[in-house]
């Protein structure tokens, strides 16, 4: 039997999601900002602004009412871009019930350094910490609506509840992997965005082949030295929510993040750049949370800290690369 959902956040990895949960039979609501939106998904059945030339589920319908979204919701998709979760969900809170809440956003709050799942905890109470997962891994929205086959990571500290997110979510183009390593499947959800501004800007100075894979590898080591430092497991950042996400978006063409780094790395002011992008780009922000929180631990991070510079200290790509090269010799494997 389908279940009753609400999803906060009508973009484009929302109404993906949205999309697959209602071809899988279940009754969907996307609690969106504008009217407009929630009619056209709802009559029209589609989402021109964020995924162009798509067809949606007939039956998936979109509100701009918190009211109706919510009403019978027996679990709680949370979509927003990472800036935007706190208030979104302080607006619909408090929840009824006992709902099932996935996390599908990725980033770090700027100020509190705190993984979405943290935010929703502190927002909605720590008693519903059993009853949370969060979605991450390899997955860009617009192949997901063309359901091309996907594989992702429901990640939560009750086992019970990663196999309930799995069986609500999986499908013949969409296969659901269980973890319990949260922080380690926040972590590098969140900072893949990063490394792919650098590989977009790697890539936009035609510096080749070599270099982006030396970025995408060097990249994962320092993901992964402030994941274990959060307390992660190093595992988790060889399977789909560590490497397998980090590939995807330092290479694939849909990647915004590497699409504002090509801009970028081309020799575009990144102000200008972001400024002409329509949809967020989560790894900007990231990259200062994610620099201010690995210099508070005391944890290096030498490609977030290049990134962080040309984005927030106007320092050229090709300087912050002089700076990355001349670093000083190490063992491949350290701190």
């Amino acid at each position: 039997m389908g279940r009753r959902i609400a999803v906060v956040g009508g973009g484009s990895w929302g109404t993906a999601l949205a999309h697959v949960l209602a071809l899988n039979g279940h009754d969907v609501q996307i609690l969106v900002r504008n009217q407009d939106t929630a009619v056209e998904i709802s009559q029209q059945h589609t989402n021109d602004r964020y995924l162009p030339d798509t067809e949606l589920c007939p039956s998936l319908k979109a509100t701009t009412a918190k009211s109706e979204a919510l009403k019978g919701a027996e679990f709680v998709l949370s979509a927003c871009p990472s800036h935007a979760v706190r208030d979104a969900l302080t607006a619909v809170a408090p929840l009824r019930g006992r709902p099932l809440i996935v996390s599908a956003s990725k980033g770090i709050e700027i100020g509190s350094h705190l993984t979405m799942s943290r935010v929703i905890a502190e927002t909605l109470g720590e008693e519903t910490v059993p009853r949370l997962a969060v979605l991450s891994g390899p997955s860009f929205a617009a192949e997901l609506v063309r359901e091309l086959p996907s594989a992702v990571v429901a990640a939560s500290t009750s086992v019970e509840t990663a196999l309930e997110v799995q069986k609500i979510f999986q499908n013949r183009f969409l296969r659901i992997y269980t973890h319990t390593d949260v922080v380690g499947t926040e972590i590098g959800g969140a900072l893949k965005n990063v490394i792919a501004l650098a590989a977009g800007i790697s890539d936009g100075l035609e510096l080749g082949s070599n270099a982006r894979a030396a970025l995408v590898t060097r990249g994962l080591a320092e993901v992964t030295r402030l994941a274990v430092r959060l307390g992660a497991e190093e595992a988790t950042m060889a399977g789909l929510a560590g490497l397998g996400d980090l590939v995807l978006t330092c290479t694939g063409e849909l990647s915004r993040n590497r699409t504002v780094g090509v801009a970028i790395g081309g020799g575009g002011d990144p102000h200008d750049v972001l400024a002409g992008m329509a949809q967020v780009v989560e790894g900007v922000r990231t990259a200062r949370a994610a620099h201010c929180l690995g210099s508070s631990l005391g944890v290096e991070m030498p490609i977030t800290q290049a990134v962080y510079s040309i984005l927030e200290e106007g320092v050229g790509p090709r300087d912050a690369l002089a700076s990355l090269m001349a670093r000083e010799p190490r063992p491949e494997r350290w701190g």
